[in-house]
This record gives C-alpha cells, sequence and structure tokens, in this order.
C-alpha cells in the first residue's frame, strides 16, 4: 500500500512539475561568447536566458577591465574559472584567485577588476534576469 501511495505521489509532483529530471551539459567547445552592452565584457549563457530570469553563464573580462561600483537585481553566486579578480564590497578589496568563490544578495554594491594579463572568467548562477545597474556617486 506504501509502494503505491508513494508511486501516486511521484506521479502527482512529476505532473505538476515539481519535480523534474533535468541535464545539461556543455562541452568547453561549445560555449558561444557574445559581446555584453560593456566593451571588454562578453557572455555565454549555457542553462537559462540572462535576461529573461534565472540562468548559469559565464561572464568574462578583459585583462585590466575595471568595473565602475554597481549592483545587479538578482541574487548570484559567482566562481573565478581563471585570472586573478579584486573585488570590492563595504569598503574592502579581496583578491581572488581561480576557483574563489562569492555570493552578491540584496543588491550588493562591488567593484571588480581583472588584475594582471590573464582575462578573468566567472561562472554565474543568477536567480533573477541578469541586469547591471550603476551606483550613484
Amino acid at each position: 500500500m506504501r509502494t503505491k501511495a508513494f508511486a501516486v505521489a511521484a506521479g502527482v509532483l512529476l505532473a505538476a512539475g515539481v519535480v523534474a529530471a533535468k541535464a545539461v551539459v556543455v562541452s568547453t567547445q561549445d560555449v558561444k561568447w557574445t559581446p555584453g552592452a560593456i566593451p571588454q565584457v562578453s557572455m555565454a549563457a549555457v542553462d537559462g536566458d540572462p535576461a529573461k530570469g534565472p540562468s548559469h553563464f559565464f561572464l568574462k573580462y578583459a585583462a585590466g577591465f575595471v568595473t565602475p561600483s554597481h549592483h545587479h537585481s538578482a541574487d548570484h553566486y559567482v566562481t573565478l574559472v581563471s585570472g586573478n579578480l579584486a573585488l570590492t564590497t563595504d569598503g574592502k578589496e579581496t583578491k581572488l584567485t581561480p576557483g574563489s568563490y562569492f555570493a552578491l544578495t540584496g543588491k550588493a554594491p562591488h567593484i571588480a577588476k581583472c588584475e594582471g594579463s590573464t582575462d578573468c572568467v566567472m561562472f554565474i548562477d543568477a536567480r533573477g534576469p541578469w541586469d547591471v545597474v550603476p551606483e550613484k556617486p
């Protein structure tokens, strides 16, 4: 009886879209870089549409690129894949190397600098539409 109840519950959840199996696999050669709205920045979406909602994408800053102070409306979680990034939040600069992680939530203002001669590539888990909102001086 328990097995039948579990099967019925699982069927209802699947039908409601609550539990849906999904695999996303993108090889390095399938990553498609597109120029961003800001010079020296490019993006490669791998899951979802960053302009419309939650998504996963790579973001690349050219070596030497420095952002102005800005925030994003969506909470997002970032892993630095390559390059050396100096991230300033709350007036404190933190030097990050590949494999480093950071989260920016609640529209946290920040400045990012891609230091050295290597481009900085980040993998971003954005929880809503992606935007860049400059901070007012």
